[in-house]
């Protein structure tokens, strides 16, 4: 049981919960009544929370492809990352920071066999590479939840038509929502816990001869749940259609993404037991601001300079002021989409798309550390300046991506063939340095001319080839579907520069000098096949088999660190996929079963080492060989008809036992896999029991699991309640239909648990308590 000495944490629950019934409810949600009359008609469950039968279930795919559409979106709290609207669905263990999820350190997705690393993500058309806070392209820095159309899922063998190098089976593909055809927009504002503020904004051009257009602004800014330091985030997104006629379109999108925030700690199990609320401090402590007496600054002539320089002794306490721990990323994402019908049976989608992505982080470095390295590599004949004291430990991270993305769809008789292609050339540049501040303190100014080592300084290159040709075959009056389709995948990676600190220096001597590393990742046959059999109206089975290949976990990690003159080549990581299912859409209740078997070969586990200068976890990758995972999904809705349409309940369960087939180190054959729950269940009720009303309460459980290989350290089980009431729409008041009315509680009843682990260490983040927030949304 983890104890706490809790602050006291000011709450909106008491406000919102008054103003939400004091206020006469005033919105019209986005119903689509007509719609909803529509669907009525249909065998399946209706609901304005319920998203849409056919998509949620994945009515016709052949693999398990589950997916969260705009009709449940609408409900998510304001600013939440796009990492967390996977939580809904069956397979993914998703953990984040916060109750909006924005810390990107702070994310973890665990699917079957697979982490967030080894995903697939994909927005309108366009891959979005790999997730890594450093250098990658992680889905949250581009969608804002109230633009999404849907979010659709494969938490196993995604279709081969989807572009990504990272992926090994889990492909999460997120759509925008297309420019409205009339004129308008919308704004909406929310308060909540921990001083959020966020604004959005939208405006819509509608219809003007076949060209129309949006561009939204949202602007996020809140205090770290727990310490010290704030969250930034301003986010722009546009997108244009133009239809030049019923078989041809041409379509832009635009996304800005500038973030700011600073960092928080993990710690032991120990220090969380406590103090929950754990955290960097605003201050610096008394004690490091202190001349180190015989240390003095030195002259062009070797003279010392006892006036002006004077070190900061720094104690164990000196590196933990927040001011020296931030995070800034700048990325913006452009591109332009044609989609046109060459002959009656051909239409053809061409994606170009162009990233431009910077950004830095800081952290800093301790007095004593920085002196050992800074004394070797003066003793090079390194340009190295004698440390002041606290260093500012500046990490930068840029560069850009571009590619091409060429779909063709051939309709033949019983044949839907899709082939086509994907270039890509993926530029990063690292560097790593200490750099002096002023009065050797850690809240002086950075001397950007005084470096105290050097660490990195490097260039890597990604470039991507992928093909693929898939068949689906209707066969027995269309009852029986078979798909059949293989990718070829091609990555050259290289690596050019300053690696780590032996090509800098060694034992005082000079280093191996700025190198050119890399290698080149293929594999030309990756097969897929699958089927899905219609046995009535209601009732399908289905069942698919795939080969996924993926560029190293991890692979600027494991290129950049200089312990050799040549690292040897790891090997591409494979991963075989079987399901097996059954899915079924009554009028009461809809549900989706699959039964899966994954096999994973080479694979890099990323596990932690401690970082001595920052005092907290540092990634490296382990080749540990194969392991599998095996165990089913479920999902599902229920409606009953005693509650007359006003009430439904959704599950679901998901059940996996992960573990090594072969052991490495000393981790035994046979272990579980790190950071994997065996047993992951989410379940709601949601009441509407008027046009004007919609409230929910879901319940999260997540089972026990292993933090490392050799099943040392163990997480304890734990359940999380959230809920929303939305207000608006037609009502008997009088109030205006376009103004709603929402109210948002996450961890309802402040559960403290330790909830993301660092892989293969000790080393833990909290929960974030209960938090609430209030939205007001105004269409026009």
């Amino acid at each position: 049981m983890i104890k706490t000495n809790k602050t006291f944490r000011p709450t909106l629950l008491s406000v919102s919960i008054a103003a939400m019934f004091a206020v006469s409810p005033a919105y019209a949600q986005e119903s689509e009544t007509a719609s909803a009359e529509t669907e009525e008609e249909k065998i399946q469950v209706v609901g304005r929370r319920i998203s849409t039968t056919e998509v949620a279930i994945g009515t016709g795919e052949v693999t398990n492809t589950l997916a969260v559409t705009r009709e449940a979106l609408l409900s998510a709290p304001g600013g939440i990352s796009g990492l967390k609207m996977l939580e809904s669905l069956p397979g993914f263990n998703v953990q984040t920071d916060g109750a909006l999820g924005l810390y990107e350190f702070g994310n973890s997705v665990n699917v079957r066999a697979f982490n967030l690393s080894q995903m697939g993500f994909v927005l309108n058309g366009v891959p979005m590479g790999r997730s890594d806070a450093f250098g990658g392209s992680p889905i949250f820095r581009y969608v804002d939840n109230e633009n999404l159309a849907s979010v659709v899922a494969s938490p196993g063998a995604g279709d081969v038509s989807a572009p990504s190098y990272s992926t090994l089976g889990p492909i999460a593909s997120y759509y925008s929502v297309d420019p409205s055809d009339e004129a308008g927009g919308m704004m909406s504002y929310t308060i909540g816990d921990d001083d959020l503020n966020r604004s959005f904004v939208k405006l819509e051009t509608g219809d003007i001869n076949g060209f129309k257009a949006y561009v939204s602004r949202s602007k996020t800014d809140s205090d770290l749940w727990r310490g010290p330091g704030t969250i930034d985030r301003e986010h722009i997104e546009g997108k244009a259609i133009y239809a030049f006629s019923d078989e041809t379109t041409f379509t832009v999108s635009y996304v800005a993404n500038d973030f700011f925030d600073y960092d928080s700690p993990s710690g032991t199990e120990a220090t969380f037991d406590d103090n929950y609320y754990y955290s960097y401090l605003d201050a610096i402590p008394e004690g490091c601001i202190a001349p180190l007496p015989g240390v003095y600054d030195f002259n062009q002539d070797g003279v010392a300079d006892e006036s002006d320089f004077t070190p900061v002794f720094t104690g164990s306490n000196c590196t933990s002021y927040y001011e020296d721990r931030v995070n800034v990323r700048d990325d913006k994402l452009y591109s332009a989409q044609l989609e046109t019908y060459l002959l009656d049976n051909l239409l053809f989608t061409g994606t170009y798309y162009f990233e431009d992505k910077d950004g830095y982080g800081v952290s800093p470095d301790s007095y004593s550390n920085t002196l050992s390295i800074y004394e070797d590599q003066a003793a090079a004949g390194l340009d190295v300046v004698h440390p002041r004291g606290v260093q500012y430990g500046l990490s930068s991270v840029g560069g850009d991506r571009k590619g091409f993305v060429a779909d063709f769809n051939l309709t033949l008789d019983a044949h839907d063939i899709q082939f086509g292609g994907w270039q890509e050339k993926d530029t990063y540049h690292r560097t790593q340095q200490r750099l002096n501040k002023t009065g050797g303190s850690a809240d002086g100014d950075v001397i950007w001319d005084e470096v105290a080592y050097y660490r990195r300084d490097y260039t890597s290159v990604r470039e991507t080839t992928q093909l693929y040709v898939k068949d689906t075959i209707s066969l027995m009056d269309d009852n029986l579907k078979l798909e059949v389709g293989i990718k070829s995948l091609s990555v050259d990676y290289s690596l050019d520069g300053y690696r780590d600190y032996d090509d800098y220096e060694i034992d005082g001597e000079a280093g191996y000098g700025p190198q050119s590393v890399g290698g080149k990742f293929s594999n030309h046959f990756l097969p897929s096949i699958g089927a899905v059999y219609t046995l009535n109206d209601t009732d399908q089975l289905f069942a698919s088999y795939s080969k996924n290949y993926a560029l190293p976990n991890g692979t600027d990690d494991i290129y950049d660190n200089a312990v050799s003159f040549e690292p040897d080549t790891p090997e591409g990581e494979e991963a075989d996929n079987i399901e097996l299912g059954y899915r079924t859409n009554k009028e009461n209740f809809n549900a989706a079963l699959a039964l899966f078997y994954t096999r994973f070969d080479n694979r890099l586990f990323a596990s932690n080492v401690l970082n001595p200068a920052t005092g907290q976890p540092e990634s490296f990758y382990i080749n540990g060989g194969a392991s599998e995972a095996y165990g089913f999904e479920l999902s599902g809705v229920y409606q009953p008809d005693v509650f007359k349409k006003q009430l439904y309940m959704n599950a679901n369960i998901s059940y996996k036992n992960a573990s090594l087939v072969d052991g490495f180190g000393s981790n035994p054959e046979g272990s579980a896999l790190a950071d994997s729950p065996d047993w992951v269940m989410t379940g709601g009720i949601t009441y509407e029991p008027t046009e004007w009303l919609v409230a929910n309460v879901s319940a999260k459980y997540t089972s026990s699991r292993y933090t490392d290989y050799a099943e040392t350290y163990e997480m304890d089980s734990y359940t999380t309640v959230s809920a929303y009431v939305d207000l608006g729409g037609v009502n008997p008041f009088g109030m205006p239909e376009n103004v709603s009315l929402r109210l948002n509680v996450d961890n309802l009843f402040d559960k403290e648990v330790l909830s993301f682990a660092f892989v293969g260490s000790a080393f833990y983040r909290p929960l974030s308590p209960r938090n609430v927030q209030a939205s007001l949304t105004v269409a026009f």
